[in-house]
């Protein structure tokens, strides 16, 4: 396990960009974000990033996998300082931003983001 955390809350914000099909991303964040970025953000407890996410790792978020197809040059140091970064459902092997972890897989929906549940990187 690369990474394992927990999401404890949901910014009012945070699944908004789930329901445009051109966005598709959630933000990620640690539970002690700024207020202006938490609003947006899925939070979750600190952890620590063992390894770094590559290309064909999997991330589960909840109950659902998806592999990684890309991952920007900013997102492996977000993720390791700031518990942040970008997951965006629309796969595809680069990187649409430096802080996005591009990822492939099933549709998510924001009813697949849950408080209590997982986000783990292997």
């Amino acid at each position: 396990m690369k990474y394992q955390s927990e999401i404890v809350g949901l910014g009012p914000e945070a699944l908004f960009f789930l329901e445009d099909e051109d966005m598709n991303f959630i933000i990620i964040f640690n539970e002690d974000a700024p207020p202006e970025l938490a609003e947006l953000s899925v939070l979750h407890t600190k952890a620590d990033l063992k390894e770094l996410p590559e290309v064909g790792d999997t991330i589960r978020i909840c109950d659902k996998e998806f592999r990684v197809s890309a991952v920007g040059s900013e997102a492996p140091h977000t993720l390791k300082e700031l518990g942040h970064c970008t997951l965006d459902f629309k796969g595809g092997a680069e990187a649409e931003r430096p802080g996005c972890i591009m990822l492939e897989g099933d549709k998510v929906t924001a009813d697949d983001i849950k408080i209590s549940g997982e986000i783990q990187i292997y």
